[in-house]
């Protein structure tokens, strides 16, 4: 075999190598990707069935049911609610009537959260749940 062959033959397993590389990368990624869904956009059934996502808004004044360490509360943008079961314990700041993203899979017509975050302060909203809010109400929220 001439060196011509054989160098063209290293660059061509090289090549082959990094996209072999390449390609567990992007189907890692894939897998580990979490989308952000509304609770209009969970009730237009737009959101994935047995795929982990998220799904924020304001947790609903007057739902917040404690059984032990499991929870339930409904999640609202205002236009549309998402009932969360959630087990475990509840972030300090986690209140009735303010902002709320829980990360799970939908259940039939319930949430199933293994992650409750809760806003950090008066000012902070995720960025996607201002924007559903801002729609569902028509105006820009703090």
């Amino acid at each position: 075999m001439k060196l011509r062959h054989k160098r063209a033959l290293i660059v061509a397993a090289a090549v082959a190598a990094l996209g072999g590389a390449a390609l567990l990368v992007v189907r890692a990624m894939q897998s580990n990707l979490v989308f952000f869904y509304t609770p209009t956009q969970v009730a237009a059934q737009e959101a994935p069935q047995g795929k982990s996502f998220r799904v924020g808004g304001l947790v609903e004044p007057g739902s917040v049911r404690r059984e032990g360490v499991q929870v339930h509360f409904v999640v609202t943008d205002g236009a549309q609610a998402v009932p969360v079961r959630y087990q475990g314990a509840l972030p300090d700041l986690f209140k009735e009537g303010k902002g709320v993203v829980a990360q799970g899979k939908l259940e039939g017509t319930v949430f199933a959260a293994r992650e409750v975050l809760a806003k950090h302060d008066e000012n902070y909203m995720p960025p996607e749940a201002a924007a559903a809010l801002e729609a569902a109400h028509g105006k820009k929220q703090p």
